[in-house]
């Protein structure tokens, strides 16, 4: 699944308001568009059950509204995840992406960039709600060195600060793609660690992997469960790919080298990787939904967008089951590690990674949900 919300967390007004007053002019500039941004997708919220009600509203529409009510209530009843004002209105955004976030890295290191914020701490991301200032954003990193990705964000979550409406961008997505979403962002209201993307990030993967496999056992059709099965398949594919040239360039970064030989090495991994990905698709009968991933530099900002998602997920699959799949009582071990001081936090994770079997790897940001209709 795409990137469905490092997003930029906005955050409360009240916070918002004294960064304004105690900020630079860079930060008062950043946190004005947050502001602007984030009351404009409020203001176009409309009741989704109005909107099933109403003769007007396009057929099409009202169908996948309804799906979504059903997966929200699937969520609340069978997941334990809020129940809360997020997901019961819809808002129209007029355009393919609500935000776009920037990731950037040193040219040679896969450490991305953090950038702190009221209430959501530290994240490893930028977030913007116009593309040209997330552009504008990249081209300053990259006059300063930097490896640099822009990412399209499809929805995020305010970590219940503000009831999350269902978003025009996401609302024709696949059942299993959609669900996921659903999922995925209520999971960050229920457990969400200021200043830890990847912890936030993995639990939120983890969540949404059970509750698609949980929502399609329930609820879904032969068809779809094959195309979701096929979709996870096409996925571990994927990461196995960028996580392998992830420690190709991990060990060539640890290296003292010259930098222009440096530089060759980093090359040569990349087009490894473009490589790999094409002896891949031969397999995958037509399907290209990672075509777009893979249309850009390819550099360590990219790569590490994904391993924001992905690294502590083999922990929380393993952390869920043992807890025999008791979804509150996981939670509350999760809420429980989120306590922990960084380090032992990050032990624990590390020991229950390490006994865990290999995940199956479910929706991750990258695929396009129109060709994995296909």
């Amino acid at each position: 699944m795409r990137f469905t919300s490092p997003a930029a967390c906005v955050t409360r007004m009240a916070a918002l308001a004294v960064a304004l007053v105690l900020g630079g002019c860079a930060q008062l500039s950043y946190y004005s568009q947050s502001v602007r941004g984030e009351l404009s997708l409020l203001s176009r919220r409309q009741p989704i059950a109005e909107l099933v009600s109403d003769p007007g509203t396009p057929p099409a529409l009202r169908r996948r509204l309804e799906r979504a009510r059903r997966m929200r209530r699937f969520a609340v009843h069978d997941l334990h995840l809020p129940d809360n004002g997020s997901f019961t209105t819809y808002a129209d955004v007029g355009r393919p992406f609500v935000t776009w976030n920037v990731f950037a890295a040193p040219r040679f290191s896969l450490d991305l960039k953090t950038w702190c914020f009221p209430v959501a701490g530290c994240v490893r991301y930028r977030g913007y709600f116009h593309k040209e200032a997330a552009e504008q954003e990249a081209r300053r990193l990259r006059a300063a060195g930097d490896d640099v990705y822009v990412g399209g964000v499809p929805a995020y979550s305010t970590l219940g600060w503000f009831a999350d409406p269902l978003l025009s961008t996401v609302v024709d997505w696949p059942s299993f793609e959609l669900a996921g979403l659903i999922f995925h962002e209520l999971a960050h209201q229920e457990v969400y660690l200021a200043g830890d993307t990847q912890f936030n990030e993995s639990f939120a993967v983890t969540v949404q992997r059970e509750g698609v496999r949980r929502w399609l056992a329930a609820r879904g059709t032969p068809r779809q469960r094959q195309r979701y099965q096929d979709y996870r398949r096409r996925r571990r594919a994927f990461v196995a790919l960028v996580m392998g040239a992830r420690r190709r360039l991990q060990a060539l970064y640890g290296q003292s080298l010259p930098p222009t030989v440096m530089g060759q090495h980093k090359a040569a991994i990349v087009a490894g990787l473009r490589r790999r990905y094409r002896d891949l698709k031969q397999r995958w009968d037509g399907y290209d939904g990672y075509d777009h991933w893979f249309s850009g530099p390819l550099n360590n900002a990219q790569i590490g967008s994904v391993v924001t998602y992905e690294q502590y997920v083999p922990a929380f699959q393993a952390l869920l089951a043992r807890h025999h799949g008791d979804l509150p009582a996981f939670y509350r071990a999760v809420a429980a590690l989120a306590r922990l001081p960084e380090k032992a936090r990050h032990r624990r994770l590390a020991d229950l990674a390490a006994r865990a079997p290999e995940p199956a790897a479910g929706p991750l940001p990258g695929a396009s949900p129109a060709a994995a209709a296909q």
